[in-house]
């Protein structure tokens, strides 16, 4: 196993990366930074697009482009450009924040939802479904700061986490409709010494999932016990995702300095000198699956 450092953009708040296996780039967000940046391994070269807001998930489109969220709402993205179409609004003030999404196997777009104060969490948040058609569809409630959505190689089983208390929901999804039950616990990542952030599947089932402020990727058997561990060289590791042209290589952003944390001390604190870096972990035996592009 390999950890390496990539040239890339550093973040100020490093988050979600998303492998594009018909351009062979890694798209992520620099969420606090208001950027989002387009990284092309073979060629050690990066595409960056400024935001007008604060960003926090990108998946690809069918269409073509990119569907993000903002703090001001959902929306559609020119990867190109960088020109925004707004789908589905928020109210200012915001009675929560989107905050990491995934499509599922149909093309529909899943999103959590988080509190919109930081200082002083409350469970505002819950879990959206956006479907092709753009009708936009609450699936779940009483969720702090939600990450770590992805599902089962089968599609069965659907992942998120409340980070705030450090937990990881496993829920029975039904691939045609595109509903959620039965949500239990199916791991608590406090004896890592951190929340769950970012997260993805292999195709043996793993779930892998990036440990922020412990900085660990940590991956778990669909029944839960612990496999395995990698200590990675900086404490806010914030998502993973697999990529390259064989899907063998797991990406991991990270961020420059702790947002939360910060908000509720009432001060603002620096990183490392690697943190906000970009990270490639090669050679670990296993591989990921093609994301999904939202069909909409």
């Amino acid at each position: 196993m390999r950890i390496t450092k990539l040239d890339a953009p550093r973040c100020d708040g490093g988050e979600n990366p998303m492998w594009d296996t018909e351009k062979q780039v890694l798209h992520y967000i620099d969420n606090a930074g208001r950027k989002v940046h387009s990284y092309d391994p073979a060629r050690g070269t990066a595409h960056t697009l400024a935001m007008p807001e604060v960003i926090t998930t990108l998946v690809l489109r069918k269409r073509g482009g990119a569907v993000v969220t903002l703090r001001s709402g959902i929306h559609f993205l020119d990867l190109e450009t960088g020109a925004l179409d707004l789908v589905h609004p928020l109210p200012n003030p915001p009675p929560h924040v989107y905050n990491d999404g995934k499509v599922d196997a149909r093309g529909r777009f899943v999103i959590g939802a988080s509190t919109a104060n930081f200082a002083a969490p409350q469970p505002d948040g819950g879990l959206f479904r956006l479907d092709p058609d753009l009708s936009l569809t609450r699936l779940d409630t009483d969720i702090h700061f939600s990450n770590s959505p992805c599902w089962s190689p089968d599609g069965k089983t659907f992942y998120f986490s409340d980070s705030w208390l450090n937990t990881t929901y496993a829920y029975d999804y039904d691939v045609e409709t595109g509903s959620v039950s039965g949500r239990r616990v199916f791991v608590n990542t406090a004896a890592l010494g951190g929340l769950p952030d970012g997260a993805t599947t292999d195709v043996d089932g793993l779930y892998w999932v990036a440990v922020f402020r412990a900085g660990k990727i940590a991956a778990y058997r669909p029944d839960g016990k612990l496999e395995r561990v990698i200590d990675m060289p900086v404490k806010l590791v914030s998502s993973v995702a697999f990529g390259g042209p064989k899907l063998d290589r797991l990406y991991v952003t990270t961020i420059a300095h702790d947002v939360v944390s910060e908000a509720q001390r009432g001060q603002t604190g620096a990183g490392d000198d690697l943190a906000g870096s970009l990270f490639v972990i090669e050679d670990l035996g296993t591989r990921g699956r093609p994301e999904p592009a939202f069909a909409g």
